[in-house]
Parts: C-alpha cells; sequence; structure tokens
C-alpha cells in the first residue's frame, strides 16, 4: 500500500472527521474513515461501495460469513446486504484509517457498455481482497484533489471513472459487475431497494415493488432474498431498526418518538424486534453505549 494515500487520508481525515469518525470530502460519494480505539459493532445495510483499509484493521460479519482484514486490503460491498463491522484495531498512536468510495451504479452501467460484457458472472456480494495498484494510485490522485478544490469540478468524474474501470478490470470486477447489467436480477432489484430506502417508514407491498423491478412477485420475492440475504419485509425491518437507533443514540429521540418515526405502530413490537436484532432491549441498547462513551471519555 503507497504510504502517500494514508498520508493524504490521514491528513484529511485528522481535519475533518466528525464525532463519528467519518470525514466527507468534497468529492460526492467519497470519504474517509478513522478510529483512535476499536469499536462498537455497527449494524447496517451498506449501499455498493469500496473501502481501502489504510491502517489498522476491521471485522465484517455477513449471515455466517466473516471477514477479518487491514491495511493494504479493499472490502467490497457489491449489493444491499445486512452486515455487522466492527473496527478491531486502532489507537491513539497509531489510528485506524480507510477511504471509502460509494459505488456509483451510472458509472458501473456506461463502463459496462463499454467494455462489452454480455452477461454478469456471479459474485458474492461481500467480499475482502488485496487492494491493487491501480485502485491505489487512482485513490491517490483522488485524495490530492483536495489540495487544489479548483480541480475537483473539472477532473473528479474522470477519476471516479478511472476508479470504477480499474474495480470492474480487477479482482473486485466480479463482484460489482452484475450491478453494471441495466437487465441483470441485481440491477433490478436495486431499484427496489431504492424505493425501500426512500420510504422506509411507509407501508409498501410486494406486488408495488414487484412493478418497480419488472418481475412477477413471486420472481421478485425468490431474487430478493438472492440478492440481500433477506425477504423485502425483513429488509424494511432492519432499515427500520438500524434508523431508529441511530435516532436514539444520536438524536436522542425517546423510543416511543423513534418507533413512531420510523413506521411502528406499536412500542411493544418495536421493543420486541429491536431485542431480536441488536440483543437488547432499546433501554438497555441505548444505556450501554452511553455508559461505554463516557468510561472512554
Amino acid at each position: 500500500m503507497d504510504s502517500t494515500l494514508l498520508e493524504c487520508v490521514r491528513r484529511f481525515a485528522d481535519a475533518n472527521a466528525d464525532m463519528y469518525g467519518v470525514a466527507r470530502t468534497p468529492i460526492p460519494g467519497l470519504f474517509a474513515m478513522r478510529a483512535t480505539a476499536p469499536s462498537e459493532m455497527q449494524f447496517a445495510i451498506s449501499k455498493p461501495l469500496v473501502a481501502l483499509v489504510l491502517q489498522g484493521a476491521k471485522r465484517v460479519t455477513t449471515g455466517s460469513t466473516t471477514f477479518d482484514f487491514g491495511a493494504g486490503d479493499s472490502l467490497l460491498i457489491a449489493a444491499d446486504v445486512p452486515n455487522v463491522s466492527q473496527i478491531t484495531r486502532a489507537s491513539a498512536g497509531a489510528p485506524y484509517y480507510s477511504l471509502v468510495l460509494d459505488i456509483d451504479l451510472a458509472v458501473t452501467q456506461s463502463l459496462v457498455l463499454e467494455i462489452g460484457i454480455a452477461q454478469a458472472e456471479t459474485g458474492v456480494p461481500i467480499r475482502v481482497d488485496p487492494t491493487e495498484a491501480e485502485v491505489a494510485d487512482t485513490a491517490l490522485r483522488l485524495m490530492r484533489l483536495l489540495d487544489r478544490p479548483a480541480s475537483i469540478p473539472l477532473l473528479q468524474s474522470q477519476l471516479i471513472r478511472e476508479m470504477h474501470y480499474w474495480l470492474l478490470a480487477g479482482r473486485h470486477g466480479a463482484g460489482i459487475r452484475a450491478l453494471g447489467i441495466t437487465d441483470s436480477h441485481a440491477s433490478r432489484i436495486g431499484r427496489a431497494v431504492a424505493l425501500i430506502r426512500s420510504a422506509y417508514a411507509e407501508t409498501l407491498a410486494v406486488e408495488k415493488l414487484a412493478e418497480v423491478a419488472g418481475m412477477s412477485p413471486s420472481s421478485f420475492h425468490h431474487h430478493f432474498r438472492a440478492v440481500t440475504s433477506l425477504s423485502p419485509l425483513q429488509f424494511q425491518k432492519q432499515l427500520r431498526l438500524i434508523e431508529a437507533r441511530r435516532m436514539m443514540i444520536s438524536e436522542g429521540s425517546s423510543i416511543s418518538n423513534a418507533a413512531y418515526a420510523v413506521g411502528y405502530e406499536s412500542v411493544p413490537q418495536f421493543t420486541r424486534e429491536y431485542g431480536r436484532l441488536f440483543g437488547a432491549s432499546p433501554a438497555r441498547d441505548v444505556r450501554d453505549i452511553f455508559g461505554k462513551s463516557q468510561i472512554a471519555a
């Protein structure tokens, strides 16, 4: 891994990271991550992304599969799948640093058409591989744009496109190729996922989601589970619970306000389902998190 890329990310993240260790760049979809201590487990349904780990180590679990990886590795999440992540190696003297780029579906689709890929290979939704030199080099040139803000509007698009090209051409290619084929199952399910994400607090009929995906309800249900590992209802439920947890922890929302805001009509039902996903009741979970934060401070 090019130490210059680490220095660029370190400098930007140290100056711009928020309370959660996220440093958003002026380039859409590109941000740096920083942590000075191992983290608690984080629950998420991540959008497609690639994360280049530059220092420290992390663990990501999806279903029954766990990945442990560190500096010099890249994590690819190629579908909207539920995962649990945890930074496992970080300290004040040697913080965890990574550079994350959201996968742009429009750019991916454009490149797949130009490359002329007729069909997608089967790829796993989450994988870890050594970061390739071309990917690291393009990431470095993207980070260097931040030192010259006037260059960003002129050069960011071509570098983002180049990054996607090297990802498609390299080890991660099989994982994201299906996203670039407009009529692939992954692409169709992605359209339904986008609707669920934008309207997770609403009641969404499977028939409506299937229509958005251009599939019959039975076919949609089968392919949705194959891509995300969840049924549409389970997917929406996890989104609601993850958002409610964020509201209680980050915004100080009460349990009932968070439950109603994400679409629950019954607080007891919310509490039961919250406990199944996070392993503790909302009150205990939030209390434990704040207690650990005070000890760390």
